[in-house]
């Protein structure tokens, strides 16, 4: 997605050319230039894929196994529902899967792209902080959590956000892009053109990327 030349840094990050889109959609497009930001998280629960220590501890013996297996099944259901933009089906999902393992990365960040999408962003940022706990290690929560703070205009929030993203995956060039947004939108011109020449560098042909160097004089 290419971000207008004439574009503030103080406007709201995409906001108004998707505020008529269906809900979904919101959420999923603001995340386009955050890394791609995916309803289906199935690794996320995998034993080789769990952080060495998480930022929330799990209470051992709190959750039944039982209730564990049944919450990713809930959490699958609403990630085949979100990707059909059946918002309704999914959030019922996701919550009935937190009910029974409040836990769940998968519906807690699942939960939170609909609340993204809703623009209930406070709801949202409440449930991506949860799941970056879980999963410190996954750069997903960063970006989608610096997405929402962006849209209610907390560009420092994101710039913090979006440092830690850019070094749990210097690779991601959509992360590099972003920094670059929100480090404008701050007014700090020399962080931004140095986030989007590194997005440059590792997608060349990233054109939001490469009108926000041109913006910011890199």
């Amino acid at each position: 997605m290419v971000f207008p030349a004439s574009r503030a840094p103080s406007e709201p990050l995409l906001l108004p050319r998707l505020m008529a889109r269906p809900a979904i959609l919101l959420a999923v497009a603001l995340c386009v230039p955050l890394g791609g930001c995916s309803f289906d998280l199935g690794s996320w629960d995998s034993d080789n894929d769990k952080p060495k220590q998480a930022a929330t501890e799990k209470p051992t013996g709190s959750v039944s196994p039982q209730n564990v297996s049944d919450a990713k099944e809930h959490a699958a259901r609403g990630q085949e529902f979100a990707r059909s933009f059946k918002t309704e089906q999914a959030l019922a999902e996701f919550e009935q899967a937190l009910a029974l393992d409040p836990y769940n990365t998968q519906a807690l960040y699942g939960r939170g792209l609909i609340y993204q999408g809703q623009n209930q962003h406070q709801q949202a940022i409440e449930d991506f902080t949860a799941a970056s706990g879980l999963a410190p290690q996954r750069v997903e929560p960063l970006l989608a959590r610096a997405s929402s703070y962006l849209a209610v205009n907390k560009a420092k929030e994101a710039t913090a956000d979006l440092d830690e993203a850019v070094q749990a995956d210097p690779n991601s060039a959509q992360a590099w892009t972003v920094r670059g947004e929100a480090y404008e939108r701050l007014g700090d011109r020399s962080k931004a053109a140095a986030s989007y020449s590194r997005a440059v560098a590792l997608r060349p042909r990233d054109e939001a990327a490469r009108s926000g160097l041109a913006r910011t004089g890199g």
